[in-house]
């Protein structure tokens, strides 16, 4: 009889016959349900760590692509430059034959002339041993 009184009144005794003002189900129930969420907030916390981990790899990977496409587009411009410069050698190397293509001729028609001269010189010398 005393317990119905004490039910009614919403008091309740455990298992060590303390009062309690819970139901031992109901405070059973809520310490399960406070382990389950120190265990939910476990699972998180260990979720959160993981995530933290990913995203420091993720920026890792993507400087190092980052890092990898500065260089590609250093070898590119390098690649580029050099390709500019062979040209520019090429049309120097060009002009440089073209000039040295004009020399030649000049010396042909110089050595032409001079062998011209050379024979009118000797047929001269000739003509004037021939004339004593």
């Amino acid at each position: 009889m005393a317990k119905g009184i004490l039910g009614e009144a919403s008091l309740h005794f455990d298992e060590l016959n303390k009062l309690r003002i819970l139901d031992p189900e109901v405070a059973q129930q809520t310490i399960e349900l406070k382990e389950e969420c120190k265990a939910f907030v476990d699972k998180i916390a260990e979720f959160q760590k993981i995530v933290g981990s990913l995203i420091e790899l993720v920026d890792q990977l993507a400087k190092a692509a980052e890092n990898e496409k500065m260089k590609a587009i250093g070898a590119r411009n390098l690649l580029k430059s050099i390709a500019k410069q062979r040209e520019a050698q090429q049309q120097q190397l060009q002009a440089l034959i073209t000039e040295k293509k004009m020399q030649l001729e000049r010396y042909r028609v110089e050595y032409e002339t001079l062998c011209k001269i050379e024979a009118d010189q000797n047929e001269f010398i000739d003509q004037f041993i021939f004339q004593k």
